[in-house]
């Protein structure tokens, strides 16, 4: 063969080999996931018609209905645009927060709509956790040339995790250390939800139990 001839084949398997990489795509050739959980947060809202003396005992009522139906529970924040309550108000719905075994949150997010005098926001705020793309098996059965990873790796466990996870918020910040062991901040909730101050209010209709 001679030397032009080999310089050729030399340039033809080159090319050949860019191009079998083209047609692979991007490659990930570390051993980190490429799917990664991302959270996603909904701002659930309800304004309430309350005073300087609180909530009455209607508006209380709609108020655990509502709590109710979107099956409120751990992960869930629930806040007040504090500006607009009184301090009567705020203590009459933190007491029905805390049935649930969660307490009232400070800083409430910014809310689309207007709050018309006499009325209280209660945001209800709900992350939820998902890994988008997966699962994903659009990988080909051409060798992996790269040593690369494939298009569905970490899929499995990323999306077990969170499916797992209790509070999806801790995907994105983690618990935050208060000064206090995590037992103190986990009895508080537990006391909390044993020890509702509100009594019981049937949604059905009727008077407090």
């Amino acid at each position: 063969m001679t030397k032009t001839k080999r310089i050729l084949a030399g340039l033809c398997a080159s090319a050949l080999a860019v191009s079998l990489g083209a047609c692979s795509g991007e490659m990930n050739q570390s051993l980190y996931s490429t799917k990664q959980p991302v959270v996603e947060r909904t701002h659930y809202t309800l304004d309430l018609a309350g005073g300087p003396g609180g909530l009455p005992i209607s508006e209380q009522r709609r108020l655990a209905g509502w709590f109710e139906a979107l099956d409120l529970g751990y992960g869930d924040r629930v806040t007040i645009e504090e500006d607009t309550a009184s301090a009567a108000t705020i203590d009459n719905v933190g007491a029905i927060v805390e049935r649930y075994g969660i307490m009232l949150s400070d800083l409430a997010p910014v809310t689309e709509g207007f709050i018309e005098p006499g009325r209280t926001r209660v945001i209800v705020t709900r992350s939820v956790a998902s890994v988008p793309g997966c699962p994903d098996w659009s990988d080909t059965s051409d060798a992996n040339f790269a040593n690369a990873t494939s298009r569905n790796y970490g899929c499995a466990t990323n999306s077990n995790v969170a499916a797992m996870v209790a509070n999806p918020e801790d995907l994105v910040r983690g618990q935050e250390s208060r000064g206090s062991p995590v037992i103190t901040s986990s009895n508080r909730a537990i006391d909390a939800y044993r020890e509702g101050n509100l009594p019981e209010i049937a949604t059905a209709g009727g008077g407090p139990n």
